[in-house]
Order: C-alpha cells, then structure tokens, then sequence
C-alpha cells in the first residue's frame, strides 16, 4: 500500500512532457522598393495588352525647367493613334480621398498628397516642349492606384468621357481601350499616323536621361514637400 502511494506521489510531481513547438518563421517583409517594382510589372503587363498600333515608354526622365528638380519623370506614357496617354502611378494603402481642383489630396485622412492630376499636368507639359513639332495633340491624364486603394473622389473623374481619369491598375488597359474607342466615335480621323507615332516615340526615347546620379538628384529634390 505505502510503495502504490510512493508511486502516485512521484507521478504527480513529474512534469507533463510537452510536445515540440514548431519553429515559425517570420514572413518577410516586402520592402517598399520592391513592392513599387512589383507595381510597374504589373502595370507593363496592362500595358502589353494594348492595341499593336500603340507604343509606350515607362519611366522616363525628360526635362523640365518649370520643375524644381529641372525634370519631369513620367511613370509610363502611350503613343496612340487617337491621343497621348500619360501615366502616373501610385502605390498608396487606403482611402484616397480628394477634389479635381484641390491642390491636396489625402490619404485615409492620415496625410497628404499633391493632387496627382496637378503632378501629371506638369508632365504633360514638359512632353508637349519635347515634341513642340506635334501640335493640338489630345492628352489623356491618368492615375493608377493599386486594390489596396478606394476612392472617395469626383465621380467624373471616373467616367470614360473624362480626360483626367483616375483607375486601378487591374483596370489601366481596359480603361485605355475604352477610351479609344470613345475618342474614334468622336473623331474618326486619327490624329497620328503610324510614322507620326514612330518619331514621337523615338524622340522621347532620345529624350530620356538615364544617367544614375542625375537620376537619383531629381529624386532626392522630388521628396521635399510642395508650398
């Protein structure tokens, strides 16, 4: 009787074996050059599945006198038959609220952003100085958001009738072809033949500054924030 109570008495003072944890490892975090990269390839997919007639550039340095870095840097640009599509892309997280004529947006009312319509005017500009032998081009300003975005903005800045339009970038070459054929029942004729998209094309790609340290200046003068 006294060894079973000895038995039971060690029994319960023995610690309960615990079976082994497994190891997780933390999910890496995508670091926001990365995901600006995974951005634009997803952007050049969109992009690639425009019209055989349409040319395009991305990421192109020109300069800009009028900036205050001296450059423009353009996100992606389209060379169609029927007009100019100027891109500017945006990898914000949120509520993305803001008025076609107010000078700042905001973002999930935690910070501000220059009017990014206001940002592609100046691009459109610096193309139009670039190309100043194409006259009375059509210019189609365009802001492309990623799904981690929604939009609390002027609704016609989503309407395909609109020359300022604001999109996801699932939906660029949709919203793009859209709006070529808009313009196509509005004016037939084309406003550029292939030869006139071939030059433009090649003088914007002259045009382009690829120098590193250039570069990398226009961008350091670019984070400072507007007046």
């Amino acid at each position: 009787m006294i060894k079973k109570l000895l038995a039971m008495f060690k029994s319960s003072n023995t610690p309960n074996k615990q079976a082994p944890q497994k190891k997780t490892t933390p999910r890496k975090k995508i670091e926001p050059t990365r995901i600006g990269e995974l951005g634009e390839h997803k952007i050049n997919i969109q992009l690639d599945q425009l019209p055989k007639e349409c040319k395009y550039l991305s990421d192109l340095l020109i300069t800009n006198p009028k900036s205050r870095s001296g450059y423009s840097q353009i996100d992606h640009l389209i060379v169609s038959p029927y007009a100019l599509f100027v891109i500017e892309t945006k990898n914000y997280n949120g509520e993305i609220k803001g008025k076609k004529t107010e000078k700042y947006w905001s973002v999930s009312n935690r910070f501000k952003m220059y009017n990014p319509f206001m940002q592609n005017y100046g691009h459109i500009k610096a193309i139009e100085a670039q190309i100043g032998e194409f006259k009375n081009l059509r210019y189609i300003s365009m802001i492309s958001f990623t799904m981690r975005c929604r939009f609390s903005v002027d609704p016609e800045l989503r309407k395909i009738n609109s020359d300022e339009l604001i999109v996801y970038d699932v939906e660029l070459s949709e919203f793009i072809q859209r709006k070529i054929t808009r313009i196509k029942a509005e004016q037939p004729a084309n406003f550029l033949t292939d030869t006139g998209i071939v030059q433009i094309y090649e003088k914007l790609k002259k045009a382009n500054i690829t120098d590193p340290k250039v570069r990398a200046e226009h961008i350091e003068k670019a984070k400072k924030p507007k007046a």
